[in-house]
């Protein structure tokens, strides 16, 4: 028997409208700031007085909201100075995507950088798909080795290819990448406007092959651990593919769990 239109429906079957704390509202409307890049990366953003006045809500809510970005390194907090958009050229956040740690600590220094290759192309489907790009999309392959100070000699230590979207990247070079000498994702922020907000990576164990021995140094068959990482920016947009093979024979990787 057909129900009759005074009967209610099933209220299981019915969809709960999500509830969001008013924290988490103020958190998005923030986020949208970043994203729309009404305050770059390394530039102040208003007080949590002034954010709290804009949005019409108390401090102490301003105040959660950006706890939580914080914690997702989005803003970083000064003390006594105010609260700033996250950057990779901050010292801090230079390896905040790169683990790689000297055995050694009398091996700690700066890394020499060097571009091997940089062309464009059109995507391939594994490209495509990490980058959520259709095959054939214009995209900037980038080859380079880095060479990291063992016992005072730059030894090559990680050899990375990666992918970029090529509209967002139009205008970058070998010539520009080899030119800077800042964290590469540092030059994304301040000439291209785009900043990597978090990161994925699959890793591995693999065996070098020729053209990768010969590039790092090593014999062919030695043991390499394989970086396979993914870095959105804002929003989760997927804007670099990257593949390092990392020699461990002087250096291992760190990663702090919680």
């Amino acid at each position: 028997m057909a129900p009759s239109p005074t009967q209610t429906a099933d209220p299981v079957s019915r969809p709960t409208p999500a509830f969001s704390p008013l924290y988490r509202q103020i958190k998005a409307l923030i986020l949208q700031s970043l994203q729309a890049s009404e305050w770059k990366p390394g530039e102040l953003i208003p007080s949590e007085q002034e954010l709290a006045s804009r949005f019409r809500v108390s401090q102490g809510t301003v105040r959660k909201a950006v706890d939580e970005l914080a914690a997702d390194n989005l803003l970083l907090r000064r003390q006594g100075k105010g609260t700033f958009v996250s950057t990779h050229a901050e010292q801090q956040s230079q390896v905040r995507f790169l683990r790689l740690i000297p055995d050694h600590a009398g091996d700690e220094g700066p890394v020499q950088r060097h571009i091997v290759d940089c062309k464009r192309q059109r995507a391939n489907a594994e490209v495509a798909r990490a980058l959520g790009l259709r095959a054939g999309d214009a995209v900037l392959q980038v080859r380079r080795v880095l060479a990291y100070p063992v016992q005072g000699r730059a030894v090559p230590t990680i050899l990375e290819d990666l992918w970029l979207p090529g509209v967002p990247f139009k205008g970058l070079t070998a010539e520009r990448l080899n030119g800077y000498s800042g964290p590469m994702y540092a030059l994304f922020e301040t000439e291209f406007g785009v900043h990597m907000v978090r990161a994925a990576e699959k890793i591995r164990a693999i065996a070098a092959e020729a053209e990768h021995a010969h590039l790092l140094e090593v014999a062919r068959g030695s043991p390499l651990l394989s970086v396979e990482r993914t870095a959105f920016t804002y929003k989760d947009v997927p804007m670099e593919w990257r593949r390092g093979l990392y020699r461990t024979d002087t250096h291992h990787y760190r990663n702090e769990l919680s």
